[in-house]
């Protein structure tokens, strides 16, 4: 799927008022359960340095800051930026591209992105640059829409989607045609092992997932190596190749 990342942008804005208490309502308050567990999975610790990208709001970064780490969140939508800051002025909001992050190489303990990555126009480029901005021994964890494991369990999940799902957002988003785009978005994204597969070729090492709501949403970790000859391994997968004439 085609994403522009201005038509994308502006769609976020669109919904960000409303955006949370929407999500709540189409997760069947499930939403409440994956952030709980990402933020266990990041295992955040006091005095540590953490980046949310594609924060939205900030309802997890705020979830995050609860730990004492200090918390810099990210996100690509002014919309979403602005509300963001209203609700949560105690987090340090900044406007970027995931594509090209504002910061220096390992500069954080930790990052983090959830829902976030398969709305970015190069995922893998995106995580990239989470690799470069984390520092050595840096932990990666993405929460994202995945594909559900069992048949029976499957097949529910694409009626909710098809039928379900747009009349929830019809009733209660303020922008409900931006959830046709979401709808599509979960369908054409990568399943577990292929996300998995991606994560380990920019990079990460000691790649694992682990499935919530019986594969709805999958919860993936990664290392940053500290060991400089894997590093300078995997710098070289991520330098773009060269090109003769």
């Amino acid at each position: 799927m085609e994403k522009r990342p201005d038509e994308v942008s502006g769609m976020f804005s669109d919904v960000a008022r409303g955006y949370d208490r929407t999500n709540d309502l189409l997760s069947v308050g499930n939403a409440i359960l994956w952030r709980i567990a990402t933020v266990k999975a990041i295992d955040p610790q006091p005095g540590e340095r953490i980046l949310d990208v594609a924060a939205g709001t900030g309802t997890s970064s705020a979830a995050i800051a609860r730990s004492g780490a200090t918390v810099v969140a990210v996100d690509f939508s002014p919309g979403m930026i602005a509300e963001g800051r209203r609700r949560q002025p105690s987090i340090e909001f900044v406007e970027a591209d995931a594509m090209r992050l504002p910061f220096g190489d390992e500069e954080f303990d930790a990052v983090t992105i959830s829902f976030g990555l398969r709305n970015i126009a190069d995922p893998i480029v995106a995580l990239g640059e989470m690799y470069r901005v984390l520092k050595p021994g840096g932990r990666l964890v993405v929460c994202e829409f995945s594909h559900p494991t069992n048949p029976v369990m499957r097949l529910g999940y694409e009626t909710y989607l098809k039928l379900a799902l747009p009349l929830v957002a019809k009733l209660s988003s303020t922008n409900p045609d931006a959830y046709s785009y979401l709808v599509e978005s979960i369908q054409q994204w990568p399943d577990q092992q292929a996300l998995s597969h991606r994560i380990r070729g920019v990079g990460f090492t000691r790649v694992a997932h682990r499935n919530l709501t019986g594969g709805v949403v999958a919860l993936h970790r990664g290392r940053k190596p500290v060991d400089e000859a894997v590093r300078a391994s995997a710098a070289r997968r991520r330098a773009p190749r060269k090109t003769t004439t």
